[in-house]
């Protein structure tokens, strides 16, 4: 299966603030808040939620398809993706914006305060998804990303009026979308993704209840971090799989992106869902071990052992033929 993933791709300021956010929170004073933390670390690393999920699917194996909007300070970042696996062809490169910027600040208690400058990213509706496909062949999965919205409305057409299957993540930009957008971008996605908050964001926004969203998706998996993973479909009882467990969490930022990139490509490789969740959790743990989206790897022996130690011998031996190409 040739997976395109749409959305962001941006450059990630990580900031560490080593004391607790909610120690400067004054709860009679929170409808005027001027707050500012004196970080004690800087990382710039790459980033962007699809280029992060792409990265994932490279190590994977999987080749995937990256379409977005990005600057013209894009080419180092473009060489890193290509050498790791991502086809970075359908990228636009805007001849104005510069390529989006997050920057994200982590207190000692995995708190975070982000800001998303969207820059390039807002070109991104300028992209036809046909010329993918024209280019690339036919796709069998198209993971439509947080991005700008009105690039994700029409990825979501165009995969609907040609027939592609899609995955819906509308998880950021759900504070900016409005009841029919939402609606628009999750109904008939195979699979739906959001995390805990989203989840009732999503509820919130639509007014739709549980049962009533799981009858427009087939499958909406949401994570909950260390709680780990809910897979639900209408008519059937929910599977939960539990998280890695993770000694010392060096940084929490893009752990949802990897998770994504592992379900994908097991599912993608027609293993059980449950399975395909149990590898996400694994490439989640993973990320948690380093600083950045992008600074990890995958080495066989290691997954398939975290796999055992934390599932038993059942997914890892669905997986083994799969991850040969590993080192």
């Amino acid at each position: 299966m040739r997976i395109a993933v749409t959305g962001s791709i941006a450059t990630d300021h990580l900031m560490s603030f080593p004391g607790s956010f909610t120690d400067q929170l004054l709860a009679d004073r929170l409808d005027r808040v001027s707050l500012s933390f004196l970080a004690d670390r800087l990382e710039i690393r790459r980033g962007g939620v699809a280029a992060n999920i792409s990265f994932g699917l490279g190590l994977l194996g999987m080749r995937p398809v990256l379409v977005g909007a990005v600057g013209d300070d894009f080419e180092p970042y473009r060489i890193w993706l290509k050498q790791h696996g991502v086809d970075t062809d359908s990228v636009l490169v805007s001849e104005e914006q510069h390529t989006a910027r997050f920057v994200c600040t982590t207190d000692r208690m995995q708190n975070q305060i982000a800001t998303f400058y969207a820059g390039a990213m807002a070109e991104a509706r300028r992209i036809d998804l046909r010329t993918v496909v024209e280019r690339v062949g036919r796709l069998g999965l198209v993971m439509v990303s947080p991005d700008d919205p009105e690039a994700m409305l029409r990825h979501t057409r165009a995969c609907r009026s040609l027939g592609i299957p899609f995955a819906s993540d509308p998880s950021q930009q759900l504070a900016r979308l409005g009841k029919n957008d939402v609606l628009e971008l999750i109904d008939g996605a195979l699979w739906l993704f959001t995390n805990e908050y989203e989840a009732a964001l999503l509820q919130d926004r639509t007014g739709l209840t549980v049962a009533e969203i799981l009858r427009r998706v087939g499958c909406w998996v949401t994570t909950h971090g260390a709680a780990g993973v809910r897979i639900r479909k209408d008519g059937r009882q929910a599977v939960a799989v539990p998280a890695v467990e993770v000694a010392g969490v060096v940084d929490p930022t893009g752990v949802g992106d990897a998770f994504r990139a592992g379900f994908l490509a097991g599912a993608a490789w027609g293993v059980p869902e449950k399975c395909a969740a149990q590898l996400g959790c694994v490439l989640a743990a993973t990320v948690l071990d380093y600083v950045g989206t992008q600074e990890y790897r995958l080495y066989r022996d290691a997954l398939l052992a975290r796999l055992r130690a934390t599932y038993g011998v059942g997914c890892a031996a669905h997986l083994v033929a799969h991850l040969r190409g590993l080192s």
